[in-house]
């Protein structure tokens, strides 16, 4: 991926973003009543929930918050995941984006107003679909370009020569370095925890007259509960990580050790690393080794036969 390639790629999530804001602002501003144009048609809803109202029963506090953290949180996988791709892949890479960028066009609306803004639906007056945005319709673009090139570049994606036969090659260097990461990630989330479930208290009792108990239990319950679903989810990310980037550390110098025993027992082969694997110089100075031992013995086969000595008459244990 080069400059412009990336360019591309980011660019589209703000593209995404800006046309769906737009489109918002001009239904808030014009729609009025139920509008139909053929089978378009344009009438202004309120959706507490998430795309097609899913979710909209959860309890406002439980809702907002986990869809919006939601959102922030697919920020995260999505550059995890542009990281992890071992291929160019641009139509997979635009296609990520403009379902991010849809994604965060109805985060905004939550963030901003609690509810997100539908004013597009199909049919007629009589039967019509239930209200979307711009945003839901390119989300939909999105899923059909990752699918599409899932399926034409799945196997140049993941090659069979590049499956991970074995994760855990370093246990204890492994295992240490996935702690770490699950023990910052751990200190960052009761960071956030204390903060939030203290200003949130706190605001409470400041506005509340008389005991606040009844509504600290209204809100702070849900938000403790949904603060520990997003923390639960976040450590099992975080494990998973740490487990692939701990192997792109360790996987090549384990196999580095094992090209280095197979040219010490006098076999000859090639050192090749996996796509986004570490060290990549590795190969280069595995080739240096291998081109010095190949000299080393060719220099050895010619002093024997200089003396008359065949390779197959010497006591192999030395």
């Amino acid at each position: 991926m080069n400059k412009k390639n990336w360019f591309l790629v980011i660019s589209l999530i703000a593209i995404v973003w800006g046309l769906d804001r737009v489109t918002k602002l001009w239904a808030l501003e014009s729609i009025v009543g139920f509008q139909f144009y053929g089978p378009l048609g344009f009438v202004l809803h309120r959706n507490p929930g998430a795309m097609l109202g899913m979710f909209s029963d959860l309890p406002p506090v439980l809702r907002v918050v986990s869809l919006s953290t939601g959102g922030a949180f697919l920020v995260f996988i999505y550059t995890f995941i542009q990281y992890l791709l071992p291929k160019k892949s641009l139509g997979l890479r635009c296609g990520m984006s403009i379902l991010l960028g849809g994604i965060l066009g109805n985060v905004h609306d939550r963030i901003a107003w609690g509810s997100v803004v539908d004013f597009i639906t199909l049919g007629s007056r009589e039967s019509a679909t239930p209200a979307f945005n711009i945003a839901d319709a390119l989300q939909w673009v999105g899923y059909g370009l990752i699918v599409v090139n899932l399926i034409k570049e799945g196997n140049q994606l993941w090659p069979n020569e590049n499956e991970r036969k074995q994760m855990w090659v370093n246990p204890r260097f492994q295992t240490k370095y996935v702690l770490k990461l699950m023990s910052i990630g751990a200190g960052f989330s009761a960071i956030c925890g204390v903060f939030s479930y203290t200003y949130l208290k706190v605001t409470i009792d400041d506005l509340v007259i008389g005991r606040s108990t009844t509504i600290e239990n209204k809100f702070i319950v849900p938000f403790l509960i949904t603060f520990a679903c997003i923390c639960g989810i976040f450590m099992i990310t975080l494990f998973i990580i740490g487990r692939i980037l701990s192997h792109r550390t360790a996987g090549p110098i384990y196999a580095f050790e094992l090209f280095l025993k197979d040219i010490a027992s006098g076999k000859d082969r090639k050192f090749k690393l996996r796509a986004g694997d570490e060290f990549e110089h590795l190969e280069e100075l595995a080739e240096e080794i291998r081109a010095l031992v190949k000299s080393n013995f060719n220099q050895v086969n010619d002093k024997l036969e200089l003396k008359g000595i065949k390779k197959e008459d010497l006591d192999p244990t030395g």
